[in-house]
C-alpha cells in the first residue's frame, strides 16, 4: 500500500465523507474513490460501507485504522522533523487559543516544545466573534478551533480532544436548580448573538438555531468575548451552551452551569491558512497527531 493511498484512507475514515476527504487533501474525488477501491481488491473486503447519504468504516476498515494510524503518525513526525533540520528550522510559530484553552492542551504543547526546542511557541488570544479575522490576517500561523470548519481557504488538521456541552444561566435563573437540561428547553429562553463575523454553520455547531423540535431560538445581546458572557448571564440577559473546560476555568458565584444532556460532544481541532502551510506547521500537525488517542 502506497503512503499516499494511507493518508487517503485515513483521512476518509476521519472525515466520513469524500467531497471533504478530496478537499482536505487537494486531489479529485475520483482519486479518493480509485485508492479505498484499490485497497479493497488488496484485502478483499470492504473497508467502508456507503450509501448515498452516509460513510460508515466496516469493523475491518476500523481495524485498519487502528493498525495503520500510529505508524502513519511516526513516519510524518521524522519526516517533519527531517525536513526542519535540513532547514535549519528556527523560527516561530504563533498559535491562536480562546480563553483558557492553553491550558487545557498544555501537555500537547509542551510536547512540541519539548520536540522542536530551537522554535518559540508564541500564543495570541483570539475570539469567537471573529473566529478565522486573525488567521485570514497572518496575525497567527494556527489556531485551536470547534470543529466543524469548512472554509475553502483554510485546511482543518489534526483534533485534540473532545468534552461534553453544558448550559451556563444565571445562578437564579429557573434552570439553576435543574439536575440536567435540555435543547428543547433553549426555546423558552434567550441566547447570545455572536455577530456577522461568524459563519451561520459554525455558530450552530455550538449554539443551535433551533430545538430538536424545530421551535426557533431567540438570539439576544451580541458579544464579543467570553467575559462579556458571563457578565450578561449573571444579569439575566440570556443564557449560552458552553464547553466544559469552561466549569473549571470560569466558575463565579453568580454563574451556574447546567448538564445538557442532549448535547453533542464539542470537538477541537488545529486550522490554518492552506495557501501558507509551512515545514514548520506540518512538524506542529505530526506531533499533534502523535498526541491522538484512536479513536
Amino acid at each position: 500500500m502506497e503512503l499516499r493511498d494511507i493518508e487517503i484512507f485515513l483521512t476518509l475514515a476521519q472525515e466520513l465523507h469524500f467531497g471533504r476527504t478530496a478537499q482536505r487533501l487537494h486531489v479529485t474525488q475520483s482519486r479518493v474513490s480509485h485508492a479505498i477501491k484499490k485497497q479493497e481488491r488488496h484485502i478483499g473486503a470492504p473497508l467502508f460501507l456507503r450509501t448515498s447519504r452516509t460513510v460508515v468504516l466496516t469493523p475491518i476498515g476500523q481495524q485498519l485504522r487502528e493498525d495503520l494510524q500510529r505508524g502513519y503518525q511516526l513516519i510524518e513526525a521524522a519526516v517533519a522533523r527531517a525536513n526542519a533540520t535540513a532547514q535549519g528550522m528556527g523560527h516561530t510559530l504563533v498559535l491562536g487559543l480562546m480563553g483558557a484553552l492553553g491550558h487545557v492542551i498544555r501537555a500537547e504543547l509542551d510536547a512540541f516544545t519539548a520536540a522542536y526546542s530551537e522554535v518559540s511557541l508564541d500564543v495570541r488570544e483570539i475570539h469567537f466573534s471573529d473566529p478565522f479575522g486573525p488567521l485570514r490576517a497572518g496575525e497567527v500561523d494556527v489556531q485551536l478551533m470547534w470543529l466543524p470548519v469548512h472554509e475553502p481557504d483554510l485546511t482543518v488538521g489534526p483534533t485534540v480532544f473532545s468534552e461534553p456541552v453544558w448550559l451556563a444561566v444565571g445562578a437564579d435563573h429557573p434552570l439553576a436548580s435543574a439536575e440536567q437540561a435540555t435543547l428543547e428547553d433553549l426555546g423558552d429562553n434567550t441566547v447570545f448573538g455572536l455577530g456577522p463575523e461568524v459563519p451561520a454553520y459554525w455558530q450552530e455547531a455550538m449554539v443551535p438555531f433551533h430545538t430538536p423540535s424545530g421551535r426557533p431560538i431567540r438570539r439576544g445581546p451580541q458579544v464579543r468575548t467570553f467575559q462579556e458572557i458571563l457578565t450578561m448571564i449573571a444579569a439575566g440577559r440570556a443564557i449560552t451552551t458552553v464547553q466544559e473546560h469552561c466549569l473549571h476555568y470560569y466558575a463565579r458565584p453568580d454563574v451556574t452551569y447546567v448538564p445538557l444532556a442532549d448535547a453533542p460532544a464539542c470537538t477541537w481541532g488545529f486550522v490554518w491558512r492552506t495557501g501558507t502551510e509551512s515545514d514548520l506547521i506540518r512538524a506542529f500537525a505530526a506531533v499533534m497527531e502523535q498526541r491522538q488517542a484512536p479513536c
